[in-house]
């Protein structure tokens, strides 16, 4: 679906892009077997790999990985 902000190649990354990526492969590893993750249109983006549901979005790691587990619980 797209990079995150700061990751355009040959840039350097502060401390805010270094986490974010650490906590975006976090959630790749709890939902990546059950999500497509991306991040497009200045938003995380999440839609189950079955084709059942909708587009869950986050403006952060964080809010797209409450956002899965509710969705996750809804079912």
């Amino acid at each position: 679906m797209g990079r995150a902000p700061g990751n355009a190649v040959g840039t350097r990354r502060g401390v805010i892009g270094v986490a974010t990526d650490h906590a975006i492969e976090a959630v790749r590893l709890a939902w990546g077997t059950a999500y497509d993750l991306g991040f497009a249109d200045g938003a995380w983006h999440a839609c189950r790999l079955d084709g059942d549901g909708t587009l869950i979005t986050g403006t952060t790691p964080d809010e797209l990985n409450e956002a899965i587990q509710a969705d996750r619980a809804a079912r």
